[in-house]
């Protein structure tokens, strides 16, 4: 069983459209089951529909630099942070992580971060605050079941991946990260990852038994990257 996790949790989960209320009663349950058996879990916010409506909305507005869509999006996962952090009062560690560096005492069963600063994605925050925990397993929950090897939504014949190296992985997505990328894992984060020895499970999160599976050490859907 994983004993301490860090969790990329995709804001397309927690904002798909509206706030999903429903999805958020389901992760907060299996959070609190995973730290009630004494495991610990570090969780990346992601923006989801905010961010991209937010940011839409800007661009259409004015002329944008890069920095300023790439805040937008930001302090959207920031928003969504905020109320991922009240699933768990009592367990939560009272300050909301923004820089993945930051030397952190996390005595308590949960810590919630959210986006950083311009360039990086929630994904590559995730990587670098396993680095700075000590954790060597991060869970991408997003809306896909699996790895594919060409894009689903634009190959119907795709076929879903269950386990592969960094190295193959970076060979079928895109080589830059831009603000409100659609990718499974975001490139740059994959080649921080790939360099500190921290593997990935990619994971559909709205099946929260399925991500008990894997913290279990138990067979599961999805991709496993390492």
């Amino acid at each position: 069983m994983e004993k301490n996790i860090v969790i990329s949790l995709g804001g397309s989960l927690i904002v798909p459209d509206r706030i999903n209320t429903t999805f958020l009663a389901k992760f907060r349950e299996f959070i609190i089951d995973f730290t009630s058996k004494g495991g610990k879990a570090a969780i990346v916010c992601g923006g989801g529909k905010t961010a991209r409506q937010y940011q839409e909305a800007a661009s259409k507005l004015a002329g944008l630099r890069y920095q300023d869509i790439d805040w937008i999006g930001i302090h959207a996962t920031r928003l969504n942070a905020q109320l991922v952090k009240t699933l768990f009062l009592g367990i939560v560690h009272e300050k909301i992580i923004h820089d993945p560096n930051e030397k952190t005492d996390f005595s308590e069963k949960v810590l919630i971060a959210a986006g950083w600063k311009p360039g990086f994605s929630t994904d590559y925050d995730a990587v670098l605050l396993a680095k700075n925990l000590g954790i060597s397993t991060v869970i991408n929950l997003s809306n896909i079941d699996y790895v594919y090897d060409k894009c689903p939504k634009k190959n119907p014949g795709a076929s879903p991946i269950k386990r592969i190296s960094w190295a193959e992985f970076r060979k079928i997505i895109s080589h830059k990260w831009s603000p409100g990328l659609n990718a499974p894992f975001d490139p740059v984060a994959a080649k921080e990852a790939e360099k500190l020895g921290i593997r990935v499970a990619v994971i559909n999160g709205e099946d929260t038994e399925n991500i008990k599976r894997f913290v279990e050490g138990g067979d599961f859907k999805g991709t496993l990257i390492s």
